[in-house]
């Protein structure tokens, strides 16, 4: 038996398949060529104008001709349906005369392709006459919309179908999510073609089983059946996405032996499957192989190295593409734009926000949630908000993205505002926009309302997931609710697992409950023996309390263990290079004069009356010791390199991994003021914005 992990290539001899993907297409959508007699002259020319889109001239030039012969009359009917002029294609349909099947079922799929499913139907039950492809044409006109039950009740009353019409109904069912009905459809066909396996493999693979994508493939290579490029591209899909690297190598060797490798779609399909399995070398290689001016194969390679963490690379590719004058289209821009959140390169996301104002694309969907992400995640929350006031159609994509974003700086009133809105829009909330509002709850301190929507959406058991569970200990323990929160664990009707309990001990950590912590914690390192961030947690709060040997216990306990602290870093990303810091770090290149202004700073924060918090300084060294070391944490040296580094009154942005210390949070809000400077910190939970002394969370973080 073959399977999908050992295909023998010798089975079959790859050849140029004769069916085209023009064909393929035109199987689905029911319709064929058909030609009369006609002026020659008249034709060309008509088609000519259509082929162009000038509507307006061609229907002059129809109404020219003495006596238009219905092929003339059809090509002008498709033309304006083409075009979305139904309105016109119909007026012109009636004043026929003379029409033929041919007539009749380029205007029942005008109808379709305009979106009419209901003209459509009444045009398909006035047909004086139907043939296969009348029947197909209406078939797959009720699966485009989704009414798979009356495409199934059609599809039997058919007189006779032809193996189109067979898989028109299997590319239904895929395309519908009933991939078991399109399978035992499909081994309930009379006879096969190629296009047959190609929309079983695809519709399998684009429903989750690209296992049995494969194993079919290896069924169609065993039938004898040759493969064309279209089905090598579904079968490289299958392989990117289960990460069959040794099958999509095989593949690949045999596209290049027949020649498919300068097949554009091949192509993306190639550098798609070296890119998700890490193999991203060899996707830029491929893209290599030929000079590519379509834009899909320039952002199959933008997005492969995004995916990769190849931020900077993406990025050039962006920029390469423009500067050989192919224009990037929702999907190009996209995939930049996640790149820059990739690098919180907020100044390279505006240019390219820019070059989406020039191509008209700033108000579709897609980008504009991008650009939401992107501005967001920047530290830039009006920008992002002015967006999402500007997306004419906005998706539960756009929601959520506003909604999770607002919660991340938060803004908990926004979001509870927005999510108001978006019910009143009539869009059906999701487990993202519940994650959103428990954040939201949770940053804002905002315990009645975190209690009321985690009982409202916990009605729907599938909804509620441990991230959510997690979520709601964190609103518990954040307003010192720590028994309730432990309840909430031991209530769960699944078993929490390390993230849930991680809550917990961080809570515990805030609130100064050692007891709590040592419960969260032994559950903790049950489950996840290495959790770097426990031990920390936990050695801080001894240490916060004095209890220096327990802090040595636990740090003697780690380095027994071999768990690593992740070391507290912050950065600064100006002009496209990242800056990052250390606490007490004095590598960069401008350390002098960091120094210089944070010993300054210093001197301008006593005379405000501040005193350093010693609790924060987690080690057990003298007072001044504690005082240098908390001086000098990582998101203060940042902080000071903005300052040297930027324009005055610009704000400055800092990223931080860990979460930010309650000595500096103290600090940077007086520093804020002495500055006269907005100075937006993202810690590892939160966006805190810092202006004239004070902070948005309103210390409650």
């Amino acid at each position: 038996m073959l399977t999908c992990r050992a295909i023998s290539f010798r089975k079959f001899k790859f050849q140029r398949a004769s069916v085209s993907r023009s064909t393929f297409s035109k199987c689905f959508m029911g319709m064929v060529n058909h030609t009369q007699p006609s002026t020659p002259s008249y034709k060309s020319l008509l088609s000519h104008h259509l082929k162009n889109h000038r509507l307006d001239e061609a229907r002059v030039l129809l109404d020219q001709i003495p006596v238009p012969d219905v092929t003339l009359c059809t090509m002008m009917v498709t033309g304006y349906a083409r075009n979305g002029r139904l309105g016109d294609a119909l007026e012109l349909f009636y004043e026929m005369p003379v029409k033929d099947i041919v007539c009749w079922n380029s205007m029942v799929k005008g109808c379709l392709d305009c979106g009419d499913l209901d003209m459509a139907r009444k045009l398909f039950d006035e047909m004086p006459d139907r043939n296969v492809v009348s029947w197909t044409t209406m078939v797959n006109g009720f699966l485009q919309f989704g009414r798979v039950e009356v495409a199934e009740r059609l599809f039997r009353e058919m007189p006779a179908r032809d193996v189109a019409a067979w898989n028109s109904m299997i590319y239904g069912y895929c395309g519908n999510g009933r991939v078991e009905d399109a399978m035992k459809l499909f081994e309930e066909m009379p006879r096969r073609n190629v296009i047959s396996w190609t929309s079983m493999i695809g519709g399998l693979d684009q429903n989750g089983k690209s296992d049995e994508a494969l194993f079919l493939f290896g069924k169609m290579v065993g039938s004898g059946v040759e493969p064309t490029s279209t089905t090598l591209v579904c079968v490289l899909t299958a392989c990117a996405n289960i990460l069959d690297f040794h099958l999509g190598v095989q593949i690949h060797g045999q596209i290049v032996k027949v020649g498919y490798h300068f097949d554009e779609f091949i192509s993306v399909s190639l550098i798609t499957f070296y890119a998700n399995c890490k193999q991203i070398e060899n996707a830029y290689k491929v893209f290599h192989e030929r000079m590519h001016k379509n834009v899909v194969v320039w952002t199959a390679l933008i997005t492969g190295y995004g995916s990769n963490c190849k931020h900077e690379d993406a990025l050039k590719v962006f920029g390469d593409m423009i500067k050989i004058g192919v224009l990037p289209n929702q999907s190009s821009l996209t995939s930049a734009l996640n790149s820059c959140c990739g690098l919180e390169a907020l100044d390279r996301g505006k240019e390219i926000h820019s070059a989406g104002i020039k191509l008209g694309l700033e108000t579709d969907v897609f980008v504009g949630n991008t650009l939401i992400v992107m501005y967001m995640k920047c530290g830039n929350l009006s920008d992002g908000i002015a967006i999402f006031k500007h997306i004419a159609e906005k998706n539960i994509v756009s929601w959520n993205s506003i909604i999770v974003g607002c919660a991340q700086h938060g803004c908990g009133l926004w979001t509870l505002t927005l999510f108001s809105r978006m019910i009143r829009a009539r869009v059906d909330p999701d487990e993202i926009t519940f994650t959103g509002l428990l954040s939201a709850c949770s940053h804002s301190g905002m315990l009645q309302k975190g209690r009321c929507f985690f009982k409202y959406f916990s009605q729907d058991k599938s909804m509620v997931k441990l991230e959510h569970y997690a979520c709601m200990v964190d609103v518990l323990g954040r307003c010192g609710k720590l028994e309730e929160a432990e309840e909430l664990i031991n209530d769960m009707p699944i078993k929490a697992n390390y993230t849930v309990r991680l809550a917990l001990l961080s809570a515990s950590r805030m609130h100064s409950n050692i007891d709590v912590a040592e419960r969260a914690a032994k559950h903790i390192f049950d489950l996840e023996p290495h959790c770097s961030a426990a031990y920390v947690l936990l050695s801080n709060l001894y240490a916060s309390a004095n209890r220096w040997g327990d802090v040595s216990r636990i740090r003697g306990k780690m380095k027994h263990s071999g768990v690593v602290k992740q070391a507290g870093s912050s950065w600064v990303t100006l002009k496209g290079l990242r800056h990052e810091f250390l606490s007490g770090d004095r590598s960069h290149p401008f350390s002098e004069k960091i120094y210089e202004k944070l010993d300054w700073l210093g001197g301008k924060l006593k005379e405000l009356g501040y005193v350093p918090d010693q609790k924060f300084a987690l080690h057990d060294v003298e007072v001044e010791q504690k005082e240098e070391a908390l001086s000098y944490h990582s998101e203060r040296l940042a902080i000071g390199f903005g300052l040297i580094s930027t324009v005055e009154g610009s704000t400055i942005t800092v990223m931080k991994n860990l979460r930010v210390c309650g000595d500096c949070h103290s600090a940077i809000k007086l520093i804020a003021k002495i500055v006269g400077r907005e100075i937006i910190v993202r810690d590892s939970s939160r966006f805190h914005h810092f202006r004239n002394g004070n902070c948005s969370c309103g210390d409650y973080w």
